[in-house]
């Protein structure tokens, strides 16, 4: 597709096969990444320095990567959403699947909708390091808030809960946020992602 369509608002809307196809290959690999992450999840979050619980949510950051690299990737309304959702599925289809079973799905859309709603706002013109650290964070938070009543109802009280936010918000925004970005950035550089503005800027926009 040699033209893309534009909105009233100025940001391209038109899914093109290699979006598809982008979005495909990163909820494959970072879904296998999400599943391996599980798995370690479980035998770190018992050591000794994540003796306080809330700060597990330390440990939330790589579960949040696929909605960054998505947005910053395709650039598109709901790619960050369908990307993180995706590799969210592929994490719970892997042979063994996660403890958390398909209500990683559940995690999968708050975390892709807190990316998406960041770069929503800002009308998909904007896709540089502060963005994606705000995207990575909103997500972090929308997690936090959904695995208190989801896994922490009567077990964490007010302060823990604001702790575990705290630590989630942090996690999404330097190991999602910054990490994603510095990922597309190699990526950019490789010459993967030619086919994307992403790729063609060639220059780190900050």
């Amino acid at each position: 597709m040699s033209s893309a369509t534009a909105s009233k608002n100025g940001f391209d809307v038109r899914y093109r096969t290699i979006d598809l196809v982008t979005i495909t290959t990163l909820a494959v690999a970072v879904g296998v990444l999400f599943w391996a992450w599980g798995k370690a999840y479980g035998e770190i979050s018992i050591l000794g320095v994540f003796s306080y619980p809330p700060s597990v949510g330390l440990l939330g950051g790589p579960f949040l990567l696929a909605g960054v690299l998505g947005g910053l990737i395709v650039r598109k309304p709901g790619a960050a959403l369908a990307t993180e959702v995706a590799a969210a599925a592929v994490s719970a289809l892997v042979p063994g699947g996660t403890e958390w079973g398909f209500s990683v799905l559940v995690s999968g859309f708050w975390q892709g909708l807190g990316v998406e709603l960041v770069l929503a706002v800002l009308l998909y013109r904007r896709f540089n390091v502060y963005v994606a650290a705000l995207g990575g964070a909103l997500a972090g938070a929308f997690e936090s808030v959904y695995e208190w009543n989801a896994y922490y109802e009567g077990v964490f009280d007010t302060s823990d809960r604001f702790a575990h936010l705290g630590f989630f918000v942090l996690s999404g925004a330097v190991v999602a946020g910054v990490g994603g970005w510095l990922l597309v950035q190699a990526l950019a550089r490789a010459g993967v992602l030619d086919a994307f503005a992403a790729g063609r800027e060639r220059v780190d926009e900050v």
